[in-house]
């Protein structure tokens, strides 16, 4: 390979390639900064120059989002070859641009493309020297879901914020914005540049398997004001935010990975609940947009994921919304859009539907050719290719990638996981625990009163790159707080041993601390709380995920909701057990009764405090 390593990339001048990308499209950012809607025709011009010198496979290969293996993009480990080689047909990122000119590239930590910063940073270099080094290269966008809370592919030392609901339930634009802000700082600072986030769905039912906690709650108003502040946050670090999931995902039983959930809303109720967080997203000046696979029979009756909708992408998102950014599919890999045409047809289909970018379809070379055949046999035109690729070019010109593909590893060090960083993390978290219930102001639990504790419960695995498990990362922090805390992990589905020794434990302890998932009416978390609170030893309650877990066990006098088991939240809860800080967190979302669904037990605003 003639390629210089993917470390010194970082640091070399500009090879020759990329000055004569520089020189096609000079001054081309300066302008663009302003935003899609008023870039100046000059600038345009000089884009659709570079267009018109593309060959046709080229055009194709601007328009996909792909996924490849490995920590390099020159040398990756022979797991990761020989994967690439059996999914993608070449052995490395460098080989797959080469072959298929790649408008993006998104990472995934089972990729194995998310070790650890510098090397997220050497690997983002060495893709934008891969395709730069090839004839008329163009610089790549590279992308990931960095949600925040359960959802996030770069883990420690990054920082890791909460998650949306538990910024639904601190209330606080500005937090969103700052979370946004710092967040993007990081992922620029290793060569990321385009988030799919923030989620804009609201989570309206509470059997929602897919969205949940990651929306930032059920009020519409609410979730747009924080959508609009995420974006402001993000794109002020120069980082494509990504609205997703349009036209809106909150409202499902189904999860769109393994189905194909139909959204029942009526076009009215459409336009009240779903559609505010992405028409405050298109006022912030979002840059890009993903598609739900999801069917919203109001919206477009055709039976049509929304994905491959042209009344939902070009009709509505479009004409009605005004939207002029780039859309990009959810992931094509999931169940909700092949469930009805086959693998190519599905890129077809969402290009003529208005889409620009095409993400991660489980086989390249059928999507790709695909494409391609279409172009040639006329079904679609090379006009519409052209109108795609402009607005994806434009996006890279936004972000100064024609200018400044590569990152420094001085860069890294400035911005990742730095002291103030972690300290803004935790001082957002402690914002947003919300105590649900408090009989008897069992809570703040005194050191006095309760030095030795125990702390069970679920120890669901570990959003990406926290140190979790949760229950030993909350007996951590109570120790840390002046509590002798003991962990003791019994898992999301208790059997009667670990619950007996549960029982046991809690013998020798002043109160017990239990971290709650999902609990449902035959889960036996049930039974385990409900042997606990027999022992007539204290017990509080942490949802560490959904909070209607609380009315699922209504004899437990301290429940609070900390909306995600990352550590930031989890110490965030301690603190408030502790009574190192008062809670502040108000519910976002409804919590129905459990033997009353239609009846509301906690409404949204609800929140307790010391």
């Amino acid at each position: 390979m003639h390629h210089a390593s993917t470390k010194s990339a970082g640091n070399t001048a500009a090879t020759p390639s990329r000055r004569t990308v520089l020189a096609a499209t000079a001054g081309v950012t300066a302008a663009l900064t302003v935003g899609q809607s008023t870039a100046h025709a000059g600038d345009d011009r000089r884009l659709r120059n570079l267009i018109s010198r593309m060959s046709l496979e080229e055009k194709v290969g601007q328009l996909f989002v792909s996924r490849v293996y490995g920590h390099s993009a020159t040398a990756p480990d022979q797991a990761d070859i020989d994967l690439n080689l059996g999914e993608l047909g070449v052995r490395t990122a460098a080989e797959l641009l080469a072959k298929y000119r790649l408008g993006g590239i998104i990472y995934f930590t089972w990729a194995h493309n998310t070790r650890s910063p510098h090397q997220i940073a050497d690997l983002s270099n060495g893709i934008q020297k891969a395709s730069l080094d090839l004839p008329r290269g163009l610089p790549v966008l590279i992308s990931t879901d960095q949600e925040h809370g359960i959802v996030a592919r770069v883990g420690r030392p990054a920082t890791l914020f909460p998650g949306a609901m538990a910024v639904g339930a601190g209330g606080s634009r500005a937090d969103a914005r700052t979370l946004g802000r710092i967040a993007g700082e990081e992922l620029r600072a290793m060569g990321i540049r385009q988030d799919y986030a923030p989620v804009a769905d609201v989570n309206v039912n509470p059997a929602n398997p897919v969205i949940g906690v990651r929306s930032f709650g059920a009020d519409p108003d609410a979730v747009a004001e924080l959508v609009a502040a995420q974006v402001a946050g993000y794109q002020r670090a120069d980082v494509a935010a990504t609205a997703k999931h349009f036209p809106g995902h909150g409202d499902t039983e189904v999860d769109s990975h393994y189905g194909f959930p139909v959204i029942e809303h009526t076009r009215q109720e459409w336009g009240a609940i779903d559609a505010p967080p992405f028409r405050a997203a298109i006022e912030a000046g979002i840059d890009s947009i993903m598609t739900a696979h999801i069917m919203v029979p109001a919206l477009d009756s055709s039976g049509d994921p929304a994905t491959l909708s042209r009344p939902i992408l070009t009709g509505i998102l479009r004409e009605e919304l005004g939207y002029d950014g780039v859309v990009v599919t959810d992931s094509l890999g999931m169940e909700g859009v092949r469930t009805k045409y086959g693998d190519d047809r599905v890129p077809v289909l969402a290009l003529k539907a208005g889409v620009d970018q095409l993400l991660n379809p489980p086989k390249l070379d059928v999507a790709w050719n695909a494409v391609l055949k279409a172009v040639q046999d006329g079904e679609l035109t090379e006009e519409r290719l052209d109108e795609s690729i402009l607005r994806v070019l434009r996006l890279k010109a936004k972000l100064g990638l024609f200018e400044a593909p590569y990152v420094s590893a001085r860069g890294v060090d400035r911005a990742v996981g730095t002291r103030a960083h972690l300290k803004e993390a935790d001082r957002i978290a402690g914002r947003t625990t919300t105590l649900l219930v408090n009989e008897g102001e069992l809570l703040p639990l005194s050191r006095r009163e309760h030095p030795r504790l125990l702390v069970v419960g679920a120890d669901p695995a570990s959003p990406s790159g926290t140190t979790g498990p949760p229950t030993g990362v909350l007996a951590g922090a109570l120790s840390e707080l002046g509590f002798t805390a003991t962990a003791l992990s019994t898992g999301t589905a208790p059997s009667a041993a670990t619950v007996d020794r549960a029982v046991a434990a809690a013998q020798d302890a002043d109160a017990v601390v239990v971290g709650t998932y999902n609990v449902t009416a035959t889960s036996s978390q049930r039974t385990l709380v409900e042997r606990l609170l027999a022992t007539g030893k204290p017990v509080v309650a942490v949802a560490v995920r959904n909070p209607y877990d609380v009315a699922q066990l209504p004899g437990v006098r301290g429940y609070l909701a900390s909306y995600s088991w990352t550590d930031v939240e989890v110490r965030a809860a301690a603190r408030v057990i502790a009574g190192k800080v008062r809670p502040r967190g108000k519910l976002p979302v409804p919590v129905q009764r459990a033997d009353d669904p239609a009846r509301v037990l906690y409404p949204v605003g609800h929140g307790l405090s010391y």
